[in-house]
């Protein structure tokens, strides 16, 4: 599932333009660092605008026995200010809330935006911070 969020988000060319450090797999970066995602930050090492797709909790619900809700995610970051990550915080909105995704295996019944953090900081990063959470009810198998 966490692949066909990406794959939408990247399809996106006007997120894109906002997010110019580029969109990033959790799964596979675990955070957003010099080391792990080199392409997040410019030529004198300095922050783009870029996200994180986290996945988290996957738990059993819902009156099938294949289904489940996951919880995912999207961490925005920016150096300074939210010019670029709040117009991509909307955009993501667009693209996520109550789409329907295929993943890979299963299938997905329907996203759904839950909450926004605002107005957070980084402090390893010393940059902007925003957070918004999806749900994804998912049939497995």
């Amino acid at each position: 599932m966490i692949a066909a969020i990406l794959t939408t988000l990247l399809a996106d060319t006007t997120l894109m333009a906002l997010l110019t450090g580029g969109v990033h797999d959790g799964r596979a970066v675990g955070e957003v660092a010099r080391n792990t995602t080199p392409t997040a930050f410019d030529s004198a090492g300095e922050l783009n605008p870029c996200a994180l797709v986290q996945p988290g909790t996957d738990v059993t619900s819902g009156a099938l026995l294949t289904s489940s809700r996951l919880s995912v995610t999207m961490y925005l970051y920016e150096r300074a200010g939210v010019s670029h990550i709040e117009p991509a915080r909307l955009r993501i909105y667009a693209l996520l809330h109550h789409a329907t995704l295929t993943p890979s295996t299963g299938g997905a019944w329907e996203l759904a935006h839950t909450d926004d953090l605002l107005g957070r900081r980084d402090d390893a990063l010393r940059c902007a911070l925003i957070l918004s959470r999806y749900r994804v009810f998912i049939r497995k198998g």
